[in-house]
């Protein structure tokens, strides 16, 4: 099982740096002039449709700027949904027909440029053959944006959502910018009353702005510094057995951090235009069980597993066979999901089995285990899930896993590891702890206190500025900071 070329950089004649809210380019010019222009538009009668229009064209120039051709792309899936729209509405007695179309028109451009040649080289490896690889690169966020745009096809279909008249709003919902690249995974019956109507103000845009900044303090602050630790490990000759514990550890956390505090930003731009978009994580590394980790990590993506892969299969109203084939399904397309690659496949596999491990049997055993030991089961089962996220091939995956438990190791503890612990100490407790409710917990006693909640009230925006203008100068010092989702 040798690593996807996917996995890797392509080269080609639009090479792209795209605009991640974590660039100053975005943070000081892109952001800024959009918000003036959003600010300024008038919604006449208390429609935003001309609101609508100017998010609309930014979210294209948002897009266009790592995207100079694949905005095409985009454009065209969101007019083609929106005439398939049209004609589902207009004729009810076709309308499964219309749908299963436009689903598979709509998934022909994430297959095309997504998995072709993850098929091409399986194939030729299996058969023998030569045929050619595509020499394309993979549009950021078209995992995102495509499975927004088959929510509205599917819930159209259902009658659960009204149909969309206006190209521009439903073009607006599918290329949002805050939630274009990287998700929370929006469906249109999220927003579609907001599409029409929405309060703007100054209220909800202090609470999207300091939703913004924490988001942005994550990603900068934690993510970016523990992905640097991460990156060290990976490049490191020591293979001692705490070295690669502490790569788990890191790994865990950089991504947590790294797609949390996106997530973050894009609910706190949501409420800066006026848009309530879901929540995408609940503290999933308190879990109690992997069936609760899952409730709790990236919820948009798998509540849309639930409801639109799932449930169609049967879910458990069926025979225990059938079940289990149906998780299974479910978590392999999970897995592939997030990557074109067996590594992702069998990532999702482990799941999917754990998951049946706990239905069938595991499940009433935790129940009476204490909360300690459930929650060290929880983590050890993540922990070991990364190595497989992570990996660029069987031979790693093995080796890290071995690793784990000792085999093939060059002792407990070799002087890079330790050196790179103590170096990193600051980071790694920041995130235990900030990977848990705590945090909020005592901000929340604070705010209850008396003497203390006015002064939290000054205190606040200014501890904000400081967060911002911290992360501003890492940003603009540093040089990684890379965002592991927004190629999904």
């Amino acid at each position: 099982m040798e690593s996807h070329p996917l996995r890797q950089p392509l080269s080609g004649k639009y090479k792209r740096s795209p605009m991640v809210f974590s660039r100053i380019e975005f943070l000081y010019y892109f952001l800024p002039i959009t918000l003036f222009l959003y600010f300024i538009t008038p919604a006449p009668g208390g429609s935003p449709r001309l609101k609508n229009t100017i998010l609309l064209a930014a979210s294209m120039v948002f897009y266009a700027w790592g995207e100079p051709i694949y905005v095409l792309l985009m454009a065209a899936q969101c007019t083609a949904a929106w005439l398939f729209g049209l004609l589902m509405d207009r004729y009810r007695s076709k309308a499964k027909g219309v749908m299963l179309i436009s689903a598979a028109f709509s998934l022909s451009g994430l297959l095309l440029f997504k998995y072709a040649n993850f098929f091409i080289v399986n194939i030729n490896s299996i058969a023998g053959l030569g045929l050619p690889q595509l020499r394309a690169e993979l549009p950021v966020g078209i995992s995102f944006y495509t499975f927004q745009i088959l929510s509205y096809t599917v819930d159209l279909y259902r009658g659960k959502v009204e149909v969309q008249r206006n190209l521009i709003d439903f073009s607006s919902y599918v290329a949002l910018f805050p939630q274009l690249i990287a998700g929370p995974i929006v469906r249109y019956s999220d927003i579609a009353a907001e599409l029409k109507s929405r309060r703007v103000d100054i209220p909800g845009f202090a609470k999207g702005a300091r939703r913004f900044i924490i988001g942005l303090g994550k990603k900068v602050l934690l993510a970016n510094l523990l992905g640097e630790l991460v990156d060290i490990f990976k490049h490191s000759g020591d293979s001692s057995v705490l070295f690669v514990w502490i790569y788990l550890v890191a790994y865990s956390l950089h991504i947590y951090f790294d797609f949390s505090g996106y997530s973050d930003m894009a609910i706190g731009l949501g409420h800066m235009l006026g848009f309530t978009f879901p929540e995408n994580f609940n503290y999933p590394y308190i879990a109690g069980s992997i069936t609760d980790f899952w409730r709790r990590w990236h919820m948009t993506l798998s509540g849309w597993f639930r409801d639109y892969v799932y449930i169609p299969l049967g879910g458990n109203r069926v025979s225990v066979g059938r079940f289990m084939v149906n998780i299974m399904v479910v978590w392999a397309l999970t897995g592939f999901w997030h990557g074109a690659d067996w590594n992702f496949i069998l990532w999702g596999l482990y799941f999917g089995l754990i998951l049946l491990i706990e239905k069938h049997f595991l499940g009433k055993l935790l129940d009476r285990w204490p909360r300690p030991l459930r929650h060290a089961y929880v983590l050890f089962v993540v922990l070991i899930s990364w190595t497989l996220f992570d990996a660029q091939g069987l031979s790693e995956i093995l080796s890290r896993v071995g690793r784990v438990f000792g085999a093939g190791s060059s002792g407990f503890a070799g002087r890079e590891a330790l050196y790179y612990l103590r170096s990193y100490m600051l980071p790694l407790a920041a995130g235990l702890i900030g990977c848990t409710p705590l945090p909020k917990l005592l901000m929340g006693k604070l705010e209850r206190a008396k003497p203390i909640s006015g002064i939290l009230t000054f205190a606040e925006p200014l501890a904000l500025a400081a967060l911002l203008l911290t992360a501003t100068a890492f940003i603009v010092d540093g040089s990684f900071n890379p965002f592991i989702y927004f190629r999904f």
